[in-house]
């Protein structure tokens, strides 16, 4: 290759760097802050204080969580609130670290202090979740 084709070469080379990673982007939305369209209904808890110590403040919470077609968990963390969660019924998209995973009947994940996500319904029916957690009362 001759000297002068090569800047123009890096030029295009660069340039098609710059496209490629302008469409990835363009394809990540940004992650929802809001909880929309959720109905949380709490169907047991535990309070942990007088069962084991050094947990005085602290539930063991189990709920049901439906969310409508269209609808968000806005982005959380777990940090001092553990959880695991399973699918109960219909279909939805977990965010986290940058990957999207849909999930459906039968799938579980747990969260832990590292864990920071939100979920969506892209589907046409309802998903319900079953959220079991430690969480520290206000």
């Amino acid at each position: 290759m001759d000297r002068k084709r090569i800047p123009l070469f890096a030029r295009w080379l660069v340039g098609s760097f710059l496209i490629a990673g302008s469409w990835s982007a363009s394809a990540q939305q940004p992650a929802p802050t809001e909880n929309k369209g959720v109905t949380p209904k709490q169907l047991v808890a535990v309070d942990l204080g007088p069962e084991i110590e050094g947990m005085g403040g602290r539930q063991l919470r189990m709920r049901m969580l439906t969310v409508e077609p269209g609808g968000v968990i806005g982005i959380h963390n777990h940090k001092d609130r553990p959880g695991t969660v399973y699918i109960l019924q219909g279909k939805a998209t977990e965010h986290r670290g940058g990957v999207a995973r849909e999930v459906g009947p039968g799938d579980f994940w747990s969260e832990d202090k590292e864990t920071t996500h939100w979920l969506e319904n892209k589907g046409t029916t309802p998903a319900v979740l079953i959220a079991v957690d430690v969480f520290k009362q206000p």
